[in-house]
């Protein structure tokens, strides 16, 4: 098993998007709200959440750059 290593902003930006998303989706199946405002904000933190999960992956997975698979860095 890797272990990463995250600082608190990076840990704090994956939980973040994770929780956006996961709200969007239990406004979406709620039913608490009128229909209009829920599907309006249910899509907005869905949406939120969908398309910050590249860069929250990047950051997990710890992609390195170009040059150090290159062998030309450190």
């Amino acid at each position: 098993m890797t272990k990463r290593t995250l600082s608190v902003p990076q840990m704090m930006f994956i939980i973040s998007t994770r929780a956006a998303l996961a709200a969007g989706v239990a406004l979406l199946i709620s039913g608490r709200l009128k229909p209009s405002t829920r599907r309006a904000a249910g899509l907005a933190l869905a949406g939120l959440g969908g398309a910050t999960t590249v860069p929250a992956a990047k950051i997990a997975f710890g992609r390195r750059s170009w040059l150090s698979r290159l062998g030309l860095t450190g």
